[in-house]
């Protein structure tokens, strides 16, 4: 019985130490509007790199739907120039609004900034988002290219 508790305890120490070694290796690179990575009010930043993956906060618009449409994805398209990155980068999209029969009929702006390579995508209508006059959130997921040795 000995024998089999000294290797269970072996086994977990040897998976807790994994873990450790791969939660300390995490390296992040923050980007946010203005002097910091971050806002520190809401408690956010615009995008994270990790790795090869880039995750883009949800980017808002206000006013008419076309114009916010315009406004989201113009905003999106300078966080990913931030990382050398374009839409054609994107893996992911989720999109958030108060009013998805208006979006549907101002897709073609989105679409335009995709230029045909349209990643997977989600999208939901809500009653309102944490901006209170936006209409319309959008949150990605792009990949970086890995670099050749």
């Amino acid at each position: 019985m000995k024998k089999a508790s000294i290797l269970y305890f072996l086994v977990f120490m040897i998976i807790s130490l994994q873990a450790l070694a791969q939660k300390d290796s995490i390296t992040k690179k923050k980007f946010h509007w203005g002097k910091s990575d971050s806002d520190t009010t809401a408690g956010y930043a615009q995008a994270v790199l990790v790795d090869n993956i880039l995750y883009i906060s949800g980017t808002v618009g206000v006013g008419d739907m076309d114009v916010a449409v315009k406004q989201v994805y113009s905003g999106l398209a300078q966080t990913l120039k931030q990382y050398g990155l374009t839409f054609q980068h994107v893996v992911k999209e989720n999109l958030y609004t108060t009013d998805i029969e208006a979006v549907k009929q101002y897709n073609h702006i989105r679409k335009a900034f995709y230029k045909g390579d349209y990643p997977a995508a989600t999208w939901v209508q809500i009653s309102r988002l944490y901006m209170q006059q936006a209409i319309l959130e959008v949150e990605l997921v792009a990949h970086m290219p890995k670099k050749q040795d």
